[in-house]
């Protein structure tokens, strides 16, 4: 995913692209696991939704988490409903690249998939990540309960804390309670399983977040 010049403020839902009512074609298991993207999933797992990035790197750390059940990379935090790839791309939908990551709580906890989050990622550069620039490469955490939002808010804190000691700079990710996930076309999902040397633009900032594995926030 190639560098871009673009704007560096999120679109207005007045100025945004509109989209279409229908969903865009997609793939309906994972690549990975052969488990179902978009549901039904078994009874007490939670979801998780996190944008940090280009979402093929994202969503390799996650899949490969024990007790992460499947994972799927879609839009999400902006205006455009049901949108293509190439339509985010211009910036111009208002959504971030995420990925969708369900999870088996009594395997896996909230906290355990912060932790990676904070660390796989480097969240004080706002609109961009690395060479990938643009609105859709920004840091956020949509929450599903206010458990979530206490707990993402908590490890917010806390990692800013860290990174101050680090002299590393300040967190811009955004954190609210998550809208629609647009799942994305066949071709991204588990991308980097289908091809294990492609692209991948997401790194940390070396600085260890200190919640997670059983360490509260």
């Amino acid at each position: 995913m190639p560098l871009f010049r673009k704007s560096a403020e999120i679109v207005s839902a007045d100025r945004a692209l509109p989209g279409r009512g229908a969903p865009i074609p997609t793939s309906d298991i994972s690549f990975v696991n052969q488990r179902p993207l978009k549901g039904p999933y078994p009874e007490g797992l939670e979801i998780a939704d996190f944008a940090m990035g280009c979402f093929w790197g994202e969503e390799r750390k996650f899949w490969q988490v024990p007790g992460v059940w499947v994972t799927a990379v879609g839009y999400m935090g902006g205006h455009t409903p049901n949108p293509t790839y190439q339509e985010v791309c211009t910036g111009m939908t208002g959504h971030a690249e995420a990925v969708r990551v369900v999870f088996d709580p009594r395997q896996v906890t909230y906290q355990d998939l912060l932790k990676l989050f904070w660390e796989g990622h480097d969240p004080t550069q706002g609109m961009r990540q690395g060479n990938d620039v643009g609105t859709q490469y920004r840091s956020a955490i949509y929450t599903h309960s206010p458990a979530q939002a206490e707990a993402a808010e908590r490890s917010k804190i806390a990692y800013q804390k860290a990174l101050d000691a680090a002299r590393t700079g300040s967190i811009t990710t955004e954190i609210r309670p998550a809208g629609e996930f647009y799942f994305a076309e066949d071709y991204h999902q588990q991308y980097l399983a289908k091809n294990p040397d492609g692209y991948c633009g997401v790194g940390g900032t070396g600085v260890v977040c200190p919640i997670g594995l059983g360490v509260e926030a």
